[in-house]
């Protein structure tokens, strides 16, 4: 599976790292409007909805792992009109939290297969956005 990987580190701590990367009206922020419904249990569902009307993207996916302050992995299917809903067409996104001498540091982690489906440079602003959110809080 292409690994596209980037990380930030942040001066919020790993508790509001986690809290913008977990609430639903943190995500919005810094998901550039997406909203996410889960309940964040392994193996439950979680999906990403932005738009309106018939501009509607939906992403659906699984809740893989989630550790307190420290990691959050999901799956997500991103529909196209080329792609199947199968499992080799879903991505997987980990987001790890780890100290760094005092600050928070946090890696992104996208795995990915899909013709077509990733954007590596999207990475290194997702995670700006992020900081921002967990730093204002």
């Amino acid at each position: 599976m292409a690994t596209y990987t980037s990380a930030i580190t942040t001066h919020a701590s790993a508790q509001q790292v986690f809290n913008a990367l977990t609430r639903p009206e943190l995500v919005r922020l810094w998901q550039f409007g997406r909203e996410l419904t889960t309940d964040w249990k392994a193996g439950g569902r979680i999906s990403f909805r932005t738009g309106t009307g018939d501009d509607v993207l939906e992403q659906w996916g699984t809740v893989l792992e989630v550790q307190d302050k420290a990691l959050i992995k999901y799956n997500l299917f991103t529909p196209r009109p080329d792609l199947q809903d199968s499992k080799e067409n879903y991505c997987v996104t980990s987001y790890v939290i780890s100290d760094d001498h005092g600050k928070t540091r946090v890696e992104l982690i996208q795995e990915d297969n899909r013709p077509n489906g990733f954007v590596a440079q999207t990475l290194d602003r997702i995670l700006e956005s992020l900081k921002e959110v967990a730093e204002a809080q």
